[in-house]
């Protein structure tokens, strides 16, 4: 699981951001939302600016050197802070393995280039790089000094982490095999102007197809119902058709053409729902841009009971209540800093408090 997360000099966040999931409190109800004591489900509030997007895609900056999943193309654009284009951003996770602490931390140039990296496990070094000089435990990885000139030099910017995995025989419960298996499940999504995401998958997709390929048409329609209460009936395809069509007063009708924008985000939400049971940890960024509120509610629920680590954004307060979540897991971003809202007052919250009417009133402007 993901523990901790920090990022200085991304885009908008000059200064360092820390994200601590580990600071559960014992709160009685909703324990579903905390696993290992660490928090695994969550909602993230915060103005308009104030960063929340951008916060996602830091944490999923890892994906694009460790992994081969898909990238957003223009992810290095604008990636340092616009006063500070000649310093590396830097990259902060504390990951748990099978009870074993994982710290790593690296940091790159406006370029994307690695310009140091270092691992740390149960608080032993395990390799450092930086400035020209590399450091390995020869314990861990016995290595030629010949290899270990060539690394700390690095011309080709390979990541050291990477290397290792490639070059070692490793056991299946190596913490380098667990945090490749989790960087490569890693998902990040949006639906607003355009459908982009960043991890877990390999390929661009077409949604359609993917439901009729996996015989999935009967599921969707069921998820329609069950979360929205639309109620479509999809003709039956053929194996090799490639878009839905559904009818409308006993007529065939191409559903991309009938569809509203709310149910389109709908259908690219099912398309990663039949993907998350494989995720690691997965962030929705402004999830419920097109949906109505008692929507957002059904579908946070149905999410919620995933195995893996997921956490939202929105602006929709009327889902900041103890009846989705609890207070140590909904967020405030804002003024380079996110909190968990029990963090941001001195009142102490508990399960019978209208936490909505108490955000709307200022409690939580700490």
């Amino acid at each position: 699981m993901l523990c901790k997360f920090a990022v200085t000099n991304y885009r908008g966040f000059e200064q360092r951001i820390e994200w601590d999931l580990t600071k559960a409190r014992d709160y009685a109800f909703n324990t579903f939302a905390i696993k290992n004591k660490t928090i695994k489900n969550g909602i993230i509030y915060g103005p308009n600016g104030s960063g929340k997007s951008n916060f996602g895609l830091a944490i999923f900056d890892i994906v694009n050197h460790l992994s081969q999943k898909w990238k957003k193309p223009d992810y290095y654009m604008n990636f340092v802070f616009a006063g500070k284009q000649k310093s590396t951003v830097d990259f902060e996770y504390v990951f748990n393995f099978n009870n074993q602490t994982v710290n790593y931390d690296y940091s790159k140039t406006a370029q994307g280039v690695l310009q140091s990296e270092k691992l740390i496990v149960d608080k032993t070094l395990i390799f450092e790089r930086k400035l020209g000089t590399f450091y390995i435990n020869d314990k861990e990885f016995p290595m030629d000094e010949k290899i270990q000139n060539n690394l700390a030099n690095n011309a080709n910017n390979v990541s050291i982490v990477s290397f290792l995995l490639t070059s070692y025989p490793l056991a299946e419960d190596s913490y380098l095999i667990q945090l490749q298996n989790f960087v490569n499940s890693m998902l990040w999504f949006r639906s607003l102007r355009m459908n982009e995401f960043i991890g877990l998958g390999t390929n661009a997709f077409f949604i359609d197809e993917y439901i009729i390929k996996n015989n999935l048409v009967k599921d969707f329609q069921i998820f329609l119902e069950e979360v929205s209460n639309q109620k479509f009936e999809f003709v039956k395809p053929n194996s090799n058709d490639k878009h839905l069509l559904c009818f409308i007063k006993g007529e065939p009708v191409l559903f991309n053409l009938i569809k509203s924008t709310g149910t389109d985000s709908l259908m690219l939400l099912y398309f990663w729902y039949k993907q998350m049971e494989n995720a690691s940890f997965v962030f929705i960024d402004e999830f419920d841009a097109f949906y109505h509120f008692k929507l957002s509610k059904n579908i946070c629920r149905k999410l919620f009971e995933l195995n893996c680590q997921l956490f939202l954004t929105s602006h929709n307060t009327l889902l900041l209540c103890n009846d989705l979540l609890r207070p140590d897991c909904n967020f405030l971003l804002d003024k380079n800093k996110i909190r968990a809202i029990h963090d941001c007052t001195e009142k102490e919250l508990r399960e019978g408090h209208n936490i909505e009417k108490l955000f709307r009133g200022g409690a939580f402007d700490q």
